[in-house]
């Protein structure tokens, strides 16, 4: 492998660890509290922690915020305190210049999350303890755009159950521009596939986003990611 394509899997890696170090401060921040506490407490909480990460210069996140676990938010099975960055057109949100609460009364089709403890960006922190990746995948709940769902379980000590997760929306397209350059200045044809095989973006025109990943090439793994660099023939073959 040529250091250009190594470099490509350690930009990867570091887009992902940068994501991942922002949820562990607020995880922090969220830990350690009472196993039991009031709505109100909790939006005040987890908004004055998310809400410039969604406001700066080129925000990494889409959206962010914590999903408690049935419960721990008094009188509320279910509670998002979730909050969605500034909209350009969007198609659920039209635009907006600030920060705002999701709120899931107001979106058509939610019934699938009255039961989200199945969901794989719940489910799999809860079972694992680890941080999670999911996707990429269209986000019909609240942006419709392709985003990576990040997820880290939240705990209050370490001998207690999960009260929930926290985490963030990262949209493709901002993955795109942070590494892109890089896997264009290769000097071979590259792909970025995730766990299930499927490309996440490519370089090569025959091998197309959300296709299944051609099974020849040679393969360099993203460290700490359920993804990997698909390194090509030139041209990567067809499938």
């Amino acid at each position: 492998m040529t250091d250009t394509i190594s470099d490509c899997a350690a930009a990867v890696s570091a887009f992902f660890a940068d994501a991942f170090a922002e949820l562990d401060g607020w995880r922090n921040d969220l830990s350690g509290g009472e196993p039991a506490v009031r709505p109100t407490d909790l939006d005040a909480h987890v908004e004055g922690l998310v809400v410039p990460a969604l406001t700066g210069t080129s925000p990494l996140f889409v959206g962010a915020g914590f999903i408690a676990a049935p419960g721990y938010v008094r009188g509320r099975d279910i509670h998002f305190a979730w909050w969605l960055g500034p909209q350009t057109g969007n198609p659920l949100l039209g635009s907006s210049s600030s920060a705002t609460r999701l709120d899931l009364a107001t979106r058509a089709y939610t019934d699938y999350v009255r039961d989200f403890r199945t969901l794989e960006w719940y489910q799999v922190p809860q079972s694992t303890n680890q941080t999670h990746v999911t996707g990429p995948y269209v986000d019909h709940l609240c942006t419709c755009e392709y985003i990576f769902t990040l997820t880290m379980p939240v705990r209050i000590d370490a001998d207690t159950p999960m009260v929930g997760v926290v985490g963030a929306d990262v949209s493709v397209r901002r993955l795109e521009t942070a590494v892109l350059p890089l896997f264009l200045a290769a000097d071979r044809p590259l792909a970025l596939v995730n766990a299930v095989d499927r490309v996440v973006l490519s370089t090569e025109p025959t091998v197309q986003v959300g296709q299944l990943a051609p099974h020849s090439g040679n393969w360099l793994e993203c460290t700490g990611l359920p993804f990997r660099v698909l390194v090509g023939p030139d041209p990567l073959p067809r499938l």
